[in-house]
């Protein structure tokens, strides 16, 4: 069915200009039938009559009275043979028309065809291409016609965007470099100081509060590294089982030390999705993360897991502060918190929700909050089978 809708809709400018080189051709042909038609019949009327009631009279003959009714019978007699021919030739001229048009039609398709080829090469390059194809190029050979000028402008766009991705990798190389070595080095340093016996009260506790302060950052780092990568193309696309991967995240998260109990609800279905399954992985655990950490003491969270057509659906609901509807679709911005919780918060750096939306969509996927009026936050993520 959809390989059917894409071959129409490819094929619907070629029909679009067949219909316009055929309508303008039959308009034509009307026009010059209808004018032929026209000058015909006048000359009939003024040669063949004309010259018939000349013959009808011997040269030498003059009028009599009697004999102006046959004169009337022989001049209805030709102009209804000349309406006869008119007729014969509309019909005749008609026919000719709709067979030649027929193949004017023909002609237009295969021209239009002939003349949209190298669109559908610049089309075809375009739908192929992704991060880790743009090396390829249209490369169109031919005239410097106003197609070959789109070509080349393709081409030429397509080279830019190879440099700016290939900066952009650079880019989150280094600064996964260069931005965890320092904090790593000083969490080691505050870690060490405290072990340390001849350390006063004073400089322990100041110890403490910087490696709280810097866990903070590493984990800011972490998730802007995580959240960059994420918006890029997948390098790994192969079958996943979303309920391991929800199960092996259940198993990462420890509901029974928090200060605050959660009660979680599980209805796990098998559902199969193609991606990468670390990338999938850390998206689930986003998503009950943030229900976890933004909910009420003695909370409630409820995680379903099922497969439909093509894909899969995750939807998280939780308990929690009431959320206003237009700050819902702010949710998944950088930097803002869920539920009512803001930039002064210390529950997360607030990239949660928007690296799993990175992930979603770098799946192919939609995901989609409502806020529930008892209160509370319910995330549904599709995920399709395969790339869309």
């Amino acid at each position: 069915m959809r390989r059917g809708r894409l071959w129409w809709s490819s094929r619907r400018l070629r029909l679009r200009l067949t219909i316009l080189f055929g309508g303008l051709f039959f308009a034509a042909g009307s026009i010059l039938l209808w004018f032929t038609y026209l000058f015909t019949a006048q000359a009939m009327n003024q040669q063949f009559v004309g010259s018939s009631l000349v013959k009808a009279l011997p040269p030498d003959a003059a009028p009599r009275p009697g004999a102006a009714v046959p004169d009337v019978l022989f001049q209805g007699e030709v102009e209804q043979r000349a309406d006869s021919v008119l007729g014969d030739m509309v019909r005749s001229s008609t026919l000719v028309l709709v067979l030649v048009g027929a193949v004017a039609l023909v002609l237009g398709y295969v021209l239009a065809d002939r003349a949209l080829r190298p669109l559908d090469r610049v089309t075809d390059t375009a739908q192929r291409l992704s991060e880790s194809t743009l090396h390829e190029r249209i490369g169109l050979r031919g005239p410097p016609d106003e197609v070959r000028r789109l070509a080349d402008t393709f081409d030429a766009m397509l080279d830019r965007l190879h440099r700016v991705f290939d900066a952009q990798r650079r880019f989150i190389a280094n600064a996964s470099h260069e931005l965890r070595t320092p904090l790593a080095v000083n969490r080691t340093v505050l870690e060490v100081s405290l072990e340390e016996p001849a350390a006063s009260p004073d400089l322990k506790a100041l110890a403490r509060a910087l490696l709280g302060t810097n866990a903070r950052y590493e984990r800011l780092i972490e998730g802007l590294l995580l959240l960059a990568q994420s918006e890029q193309e997948l390098t790994v696309r192969k079958p996943v089982d979303l309920e391991q991967v929800v199960r092996t995240v259940l198993e990462q998260i420890d509901l029974q030390s928090r200060k605050r109990p959660i009660t979680l609800h599980q209805d796990l279905r098998p559902a199969l999705v193609e991606g990468d399954p670390l990338f999938l992985e850390r998206c689930v655990f986003n998503l009950l993360e943030n229900a976890i950490k933004h909910n009420v003491r003695d909370g409630e969270v409820w995680l379903t897991l099922g497969g439909e057509r093509g894909g899969a659906v995750i939807t998280v609901r939780n308990t929690g502060p009431l959320v206003p509807p237009y700050e819902v679709d702010d949710l998944f911005e950088p930097f803002s918190r869920s539920q009512g919780d803001r930039v002064r918060s210390f529950k997360g750096a607030g990239l949660g929700l928007s690296i799993v939306r990175a992930i979603v969509h770098a799946h192919g996927g939609q995901v989609s909050a409502v806020a529930p009026a008892q209160g509370g936050l319910q995330v549904t993520v599709r995920l399709p089978y395969g790339p869309r």
